[in-house]
C-alpha cells in the first residue's frame, strides 16, 4: 500500500520543513544491496572453487573494506564534484543579477512560463521570487542547471554508502566467522534473506508490494552469487 499521510497545516509544515534527502535513501540502498552481492559472491567463487574457510573469510574482510572505502571514495569525490559545481554556478547567477538583473528576470519569467503560470500572476510571482535572492538562485540552478535544491554533502555521502555496505557485506560472513558448521548452507541463506529484506525496505519508497521488490532484489543478488559459484566451480581441483 503506498504510504499515506495527513494534510491539517501542521502535517504539512512538518513534511515541507523535513527536507527528505533522497540521494542518502539511494546511498544506503545500493550500498547495501551492493555490499551483500559482492561479499556472498566472492564466498560462493571461493567455495565454488572448494578452498578454504580461511580463504573465504580473508577474501571476504579484504572486500568489504577494500571495496566498502573504494565505493565510499568514489561516492565522496562524485558528490563533492557536484557541490563544487553548484557553488560555482551560484557564483554565476549571483554575479549575472548583479550586472543584468533583467536578463535574469527574462530567465526566471520564461521557467514560470513553462510551469503554467499567465498573466499578472507571472508576473506578480515572478516579483515575488526575485526579492529573496537565495531563493531566486536557488530556482535557477534547479530548473536551469538541473543542479539539487540544497548544497550536496560528500562526507555524509560516503559515510552512508560505507556503513550501508560493511553492515550488509558482513553478514553473509557471519557463519564463517563465528565457526558454524555447514557455512555455506548458513551464508547462502543469510544472504538470500538480506538480499530480500533490502528488496522490501526499498518498497516504502515505491508503488511495487514488499513481497514483489523483496524477490525482485533476491533475484539480483541470486544471479549474480550463482555466476560467481559456477566460475569458481571452473577452477575446482
Amino acid at each position: 500500500m503506498a504510504h499515506e499521510h495527513g494534510h491539517s497545516p501542521e502535517e504539512i509544515a512538518a513534511r515541507l520543513d523535513a527536507q527528505i534527502d533522497s540521494t542518502r535513501l539511494r546511498d544506503a540502498i545500493f550500498g547495501g544491496i551492493d555490499g551483500t552481492v559482492t561479499t556472498f559472491a566472492i564466498v560462493a567463487g571461493v567455495q565454488g572453487a572448494g578452498l578454504s574457510t580461511g580463504i573465504v573469510v580473508a577474501l571476504g574482510l579484504a572486500n568489504v573494506l577494500a571495496d566498502g572505502f573504494s565505493m565510499a571514495a568514489g561516492n565522496y569525490a562524485g558528490t563533492k564534484a557536484i557541490a563544487d559545481d553548484r557553488r560555482r554556478l551560484w557564483a554565476v547567477e549571483e554575479r549575472h543579477i548583479r550586472k543584468n538583473r533583467q536578463g535574469e528576470l527574462d530567465e526566471l519569467d520564461q521557467i514560470l512560463a513553462r510551469k503554467g503560470l499567465r498573466g499578472d500572476v507571472r508576473k506578480d510571482a515572478g516579483a515575488m521570487i526575485s526579492e529573496d535572492q537565495d531563493q531566486w538562485i536557488t530556482m535557477m540552478l534547479s530548473e536551469e542547471y538541473g543542479l539539487p535544491a540544497t548544497d550536496p554533502r560528500p562526507i555524509r555521502a560516503a559515510l552512508v554508502i560505507f556503513g550501508a555496505f560493511v553492515a550488509a557485506g558482513l553478514l553473509p560472513l557471519l557463519p564463517y566467522l563465528i565457526g558454524l558448521g555447514a557455512a555455506f548452507s548458513w551464508s547462502i541463506g543469510i544472504a538470500g534473506l538480506t538480499f530480500f529484506g533490502i528488496g522490501a525496505i526499498k518498497a516504502r519508497w515505491s508503488l511495487a508490494s514488499w513481497w514483489r521488490s523483496g524477490l525482485e532484489t533476491l533475484l539480483i543478488g541470486g544471479t549474480a552469487a550463482t555466476l560467481a559459484f559456477g566460475v569458481g566451480r571452473l577452477f575446482h581441483p
